[in-house]
């Protein structure tokens, strides 16, 4: 995919850069495989606003995608390569021997009329979905599960991949997108290849409009607001601190900077090896 950009007719056209279609090849969804997305305007069920800057934007149909991959051992075919608006990476369409048609997240390189396949049996080609015991050690991979049968949930997003480091007994070190190195169990299902569109992150919004056009409202800076509206608010000029040398919390009392959210002692926290920092994790 390639980024296209236009020329500085306009101040917004100056920096703007879109994503080039030209390698989809459908316009329209598969129609048993989509359901509306129910805007909440960042309500919640009392009509309160939880959640700012939400509002409007185009309507959006929800991609049902198969991160499970359990349809093992039965051969499918790309027959289409397809947008969603819900996320950053595309889709493609896959037709099994018995006619089921499934999306999953499209790799890099996937064509239509390539062949495509999940199970412990399957090759290790961009694209095929295998248990971590099946991969080969140093393959890139993504949508990655945590846990067996969940479903995929790593690496999902354009253009980011994780490697399988080695395998010790029942447990694989995978080297995540962030640099982390975390043990995952062998049992849990990987795709092989690296996700598509890798060339997302060099788009740039460019107007408000097209932010408009996805669903965000303008949003005022903190540090442009008073003291009892925003933690960064007030101070003689632009202050970054609040004015004074009072410590930056929200509303309700919480740590506004600097504050580590996750919990120091978490169970999850005996399978990270390598911390994304690259400091070892000690587990206590």
């Amino acid at each position: 995919m390639a980024v296209k950009t236009y020329k500085p007719l306009t101040p917004s056209r100056r920096f703007q850069a879109v994503a080039d279609f030209s390698n989809l090849t459908k316009k329209k969804p598969e129609k048993k495989l989509v359901k509306t997305k129910k805007k909440t305007g960042g309500r919640n069920c009392y009509g309160r606003i939880t959640a700012r800057a939400i509002g409007g934007g185009h309507k959006q149909k929800i991609r049902t995608v198969d991160f499970r991959r359990n349809k093992a051992g039965v051969e499918a075919e790309v027959i289409a390569i397809e947008y969603d608006p819900m996320r950053s990476a595309r889709l493609a369409l896959l037709q099994y021997s018995d006619g089921e048609k499934r999306y999953i997240v499209a790799p890099v390189g996937l064509q239509i009329g390539a062949k495509v396949m999940s199970g412990s049996e399957a090759p290790a080609s961009p694209g095929n979905a295998m248990p971590l015991a099946n991969v080969p050690v140093g393959s890139t991979v993504y949508s990655i599960e945590l846990t067996p049968g969940r479903g995929g949930q790593i690496a999902r997003s354009a253009g980011s991949f994780a490697t399988v480091m080695s395998r010790d007994g029942d447990y694989a070190q995978i080297k995540m997108p962030s640099g982390e190195i975390r043990r995952i169990h062998c049992k849990c299902m990987a795709t092989i290849g690296q996700v598509g569109n890798t060339e997302h992150e060099n788009i740039v919004i460019g107007s408000a409009g097209r932010n408009r056009h996805r669903g965000r409202r303008p949003l005022t800076r903190g540090i442009s607001r008073n003291p009892v509206d925003h933690p960064n608010g007030g101070g003689n000029g632009l202050s970054k601190s609040g004015g004074g040398r009072q410590h930056l919390v929200s509303p309700w009392g919480l740590l506004a900077k600097g504050y580590k959210t996750r919990q120091k002692y978490k169970t999850s926290n005996k399978f990270i090896l390598v911390r994304r920092d690259g400091r070892p994790n000690k587990v206590k």
